[in-house]
């Protein structure tokens, strides 16, 4: 990190830092040299980031993004946020819309130069689901009050510990046989990484990409069936597939305790890719990586003799 760096010295807060993104932007912001201020309802689940910290780099803090002293407290003093608050559960107009004017607005009031909302591709005001509508009603309050914020929506991100891959990892190593909703969904899954890094290129020139909005999908698009069956590859297991009629998907995600909620199952039929002319990673000066350059290295524990397993010779 060179001491020239335009975040060099500068105080970070991440809103909803506590998070699988939120712990690769406060890395990514950490090798640059930043002051970190990780705000979350239960900031103890970041303190893996404390190692990575020089003395007094970082500081971790409760917050309630819902209570405004609790948010003009976190925010003071900052010279940029990051709002990476996001949720499937609970209130998601106050979580995910409302608050986000809240804190984009103290943020502007206190004196931040730099603003960053996470956002979603897909969000839009006329959804039918309440996740899409939130983060749309998140976006525009947030220009609203912060003219200059820069907005990220990405597409499905994914990384060694997400809960997507994961998710579908854990189904392929235990099931012989496996149901596939939305098969021919398509998805422009992105890197963990490249997301965490166009927050922190849009933080260091809010100049110029201040005011702007970029969408963010991996460099393929896959379907939902490709990506079971490269994770089934990639673990080195055969497995059949079976395409699920949308009648018989969305009535088991209307169900209680399954792994995907009607929201979820609804987004994730229509599919998470780049709109078409959308500005995009390319305008951030970043080459966004493959799920193929990870998937079998991170597939490892779930082969059958894990490391041991002998190499396929298919």
């Amino acid at each position: 990190m060179a001491k020239s760096d335009p975040l060099n010295g500068k105080l970070v807060v991440l809103m909803g830092g506590t998070g699988f993104l939120g712990n690769y932007v406060a890395q990514a912001l950490l090798e640059r040299g930043a002051r970190l201020r990780v705000a979350g309802r239960h900031p103890e689940k970041a303190m893996n980031l404390k190692p990575l910290a020089n003395l007094g780099q970082i500081q971790f803090v409760r917050c309630d993004v819902l209570n405004e002293a609790s948010v003009a407290a976190v925010v003071e003093g900052a010279d940029a946020v990051v709002n990476l608050v996001g949720s499937f559960d609970g209130n998601l107009m106050e979580l995910m819309g409302e608050a986000s004017g809240r804190i984009a607005r103290l943020a502007k009031e206190t004196g931040a130069q730099a603003f960053v909302q996470i956002s979603a591709i897909g969000a839009d005001g006329g959804s039918e689901t309440e996740y899409a509508q939130a983060k749309a009603l998140g976006e525009q309050l947030v220009k609203d009050h912060f003219p200059k914020a820069t907005i990220l929506r990405p597409s499905i991100v994914f990384g060694k510990d997400d809960n997507f891959i994961n998710m579908f990892a854990g189904l392929i190593q235990a099931l012989p046989i496996l149901p596939v909703f939305a098969p021919e969904s398509k998805l422009q899954l992105v890197y963990v990484d490249d997301v965490a890094e166009a927050a922190v290129v849009a933080l260091s020139d809010p100049a110029k990409h201040g005011g702007k909005t970029y969408e963010l999908g991996g460099p393929e698009q896959l379907t939902m069936m490709e990506i079971n069956e490269r994770i089934a590859a990639a673990q080195q297991r055969s497995r059949t597939f079976l395409p699920m009629p949308d009648a018989v998907s969305g009535i088991f995600a209307a169900l209680p305790l399954t792994p995907m909620d009607s929201d979820q199952w609804t987004l994730l039929k229509k599919g998470s890719v780049v709109s078409k002319g959308a500005a995009g990673f390319s305008k951030l000066g970043i080459e966004p990586k493959p799920l193929s350059l990870y998937l079998d290295r991170w597939m490892t524990p779930y082969r059958k003799h894990g490391r041991f397993t002998i190499p396929s010779k298919g």
